[in-house]
């Protein structure tokens, strides 16, 4: 096991300089620099902001300079900000992955319950609403979501229950101040993640329902919950656990939208507005960044699924 894990650490390092060495070139291949069109600057003053963040140097100098930083830790300074990098990051990514978090956890649980619901109560009425849901959230992207579920429960419930006894349940439309403000964009950005999840859980719970030591608990008189929790679920989740991987780069990606619709601030707003201004710095940095958070949480996951199931332990043991 620690053999495989180190092995997947090596590829995770490997990943994260390919990462690093693609966004850097594929910056440089954009004509111009960070400083093309600032009317404000004179032709004396924009080289001498360019000599500044490096950028007149060669282009395989400034590549080397570039991994020599990032493997201090230091992603460099913001052309556009003129602050560190690391310092936005900082102050930002925290915003972002208690968003990401919160989401996670609604898409995991809600996913996981429905689909088993689903799959337990198979041709039922809560199999067929579990289903109609999934389908909405595959097919309406987060962004939408968000400005649905601002126009529908902020604004029309909002007005509708405003001074009566379930004013309670009001919700801001913008903002990350108060847990109020939490819900919608955790709801947003997780309900694809419940959606896909939810039909994963279902016709995995489906099959490993069908399985011979199943009907083997069942004869032996084991109670409903006790196959359900014991013997079917831990089995179903396997598929589950597999995909959490790319769930967890969907809903980091998707955040960049839904924080900008309800004004979070978090790494988003600056990873967009980076791109627009050519900010070499902040694309690189928030890239190599959230390359190395998906590539740890990919890791993680191979554990994961390791524990969850012995005979994988056996078999890379092997």
């Amino acid at each position: 096991m620690w053999k495989y894990i180190l092995k997947r650490v090596l590829y995770a390092i490997l990943t994260l300089w390919a990462l690093a060495t693609i966004t850097f070139f594929i910056m440089r291949l954009l004509p111009g620099d960070p400083f093309i069109g600032t009317k404000a600057l004179t032709e004396s003053a924009h080289a001498a902001m360019n000599a500044k963040y490096g950028l007149d140097k060669p282009v395989i100098v400034q590549y080397f300079m570039f991994m020599g930083n990032l493997l201090k830790g230091d992603m460099g300074l913001s052309t556009h900000y003129n602050r560190p990098v690391n310092t936005i990051i900082a102050q930002a990514f925290p915003y972002s992955f208690d968003l990401g978090i919160r989401s996670l956890i609604f898409a995991v649980i809600g996913g996981v319950f429905c689909g088993s619901i689903a799959a337990l109560y198979r041709g039922t009425w809560a199999d067929t609403a579990t289903m109609i849901i999934a389908i909405i959230g595959v097919s309406i992207p987060s962004f939408i979501m968000g400005a649905l579920m601002q126009y529908f429960i902020s604004l029309k419930l909002g007005a509708a229950v405003a001074g009566t006894a379930f004013e309670f349940l009001k919700l801001p439309v913008i903002g990350y101040v108060t847990e109020k403000h939490k819900i919608l964009p955790a709801l947003a950005l997780g309900f694809g993640s419940l959606a896909t999840l939810s039909r994963l859980t279902r016709t995995s719970m489906l099959d490993v329902l069908g399985q011979d030591y199943i009907k083997t608990a069942k004869a032996k008189g084991l109670s409903q919950m006790a196959i359900t929790w014991k013997h079917a679920l831990r089995n179903a989740l396997l598929p589950v656990v597999t995909v959490l991987g790319p769930i967890t780069a969907s809903v980091l990606t998707g955040a960049f939208v839904v924080e900008n619709i309800f004004n979070i601030p978090g790494m988003g707003k600056f990873f967009v507005q980076s791109i627009q201004v050519r900010d070499y710095s902040m694309i690189a940095g928030t890239t190599v960044f959230y390359g190395a958070f998906l590539v740890v949480a990919t890791l993680l996951v191979d554990i994961a699924y390791g524990i969850i199931d012995p005979r994988i332990r056996l078999a890379k043991k092997g």
